[in-house]
């Protein structure tokens, strides 16, 4: 019986293990289904699908400039902090990001489905059920950020903690000279510290301004602050808040009687940044041992 691409995907499907290693499996085993299954198994390459369902809230992110100038940020998933220092990981994570730059996905379940840009015998997902069936851990790419620069703009980043954080930037200056390559990383810096929402305030999201004075508003009024001076005090206490949240306005943070605006004056501009911080906005797995052999219990009981 001859193996088809419907086979190969059931497998897939069922195993979690990567294409080309589904079709070996079928062309081993004769295109029995189960038999592959079980082939898989014993070589280590079906543990993927079973960490399906597990958390993975640590990993590191990595910053990327390629010979172009094409700028990728991205963070890469795994369970635990230990996984997430191995070299195989920072590996992986620098890989993807390389990948990114030169096979442009537009998100991540395209790139999942792409031809890996070194080895287009098989594809990012294949790669990351190999690491994951190798590792025993479950692996992902959460996200990515691709940044091509223009003809008067640079791209530059910084990882900050070993991958704890990582920024990109984006700046826009008639001559790319030694002043403004220093300037450029020492904002990527500032952006990892200070950790900006915005560039500039035209960019904050009226929402964002009338749930700002709203609260201002209150509190000034709890304060109990008369009326007539209350708009008065919220627009100041606005101004604070452009401060806080709009790059440009922020100190900066080597020289804070100065603002990043006036760091840059006339010579450049910053066009966009994006940072990421690791796993910021998911939950952590908390293994508990009691709870576990509870629930273990409270199952045998039924």
């Amino acid at each position: 019986m001859s193996v088809t691409a419907a086979m190969v995907k059931e497998l897939r499907e069922r195993t979690g293990a990567g294409m080309m290693d589904c079709k070996k499996a079928l062309v081993e085993c004769e295109a029995d289904m189960e038999k592959a299954i079980d082939f898989l198994r014993e070589k280590g390459l079906a543990a993927a699908a079973k960490k399906a369902g597990r958390i993975a809230a640590e990993g590191m992110v990595d910053a990327y400039v390629n010979a172009d100038g094409t700028g990728v940020v991205i963070e890469v998933n795994c369970e635990t902090d230990f996984v997430a220092n191995t070299d195989r990981v920072k590996a992986l994570c620098r890989d993807f990001a390389k990948h990114v730059a030169v096979a442009a996905p537009a998100n991540v379940d395209e790139m999942l489905n792409q031809p890996f840009y070194d080895d287009d015998a098989k594809t990012v997902q294949d790669m990351i059920g190999e690491a994951t069936a190798s590792i025993g851990e479950k692996i992902s790419i959460r996200r990515f950020t691709r940044f091509v620069p223009s003809g008067d703009t640079m791209v530059e980043t910084y990882v900050h903690m070993g991958g704890r954080i990582g920024v990109m930037l984006e700046v826009k200056a008639d001559v790319v000279d030694d002043e403004v390559k220093t300037n450029a990383h020492d904002l990527t810096m500032h952006i990892a510290a200070a950790n900006p929402l915005f560039v500039r305030r035209e960019e904050v999201p009226n929402d964002n301004l009338e749930k700002e004075r709203e609260v201002l508003t209150q509190q000034a009024l709890n304060e109990g602050k008369p009326e007539k001076i209350v708009e008065r005090m919220v627009e100041g206490r606005i101004e604070k808040y452009y401060k806080e949240v709009c790059l440009l306005e922020q100190p900066f943070v080597k020289d804070p009687d100065i603002s990043v605006k006036k760091l840059l004056g006339d010579k450049m501009d910053v066009v966009r940044f994006v940072r990421y911080e690791r796993g910021e906005g998911l939950e952590k797995r908390h293994d508990d041992l009691a709870a576990d052999i509870a629930a273990e219990q409270a199952k045998m009981k039924k």
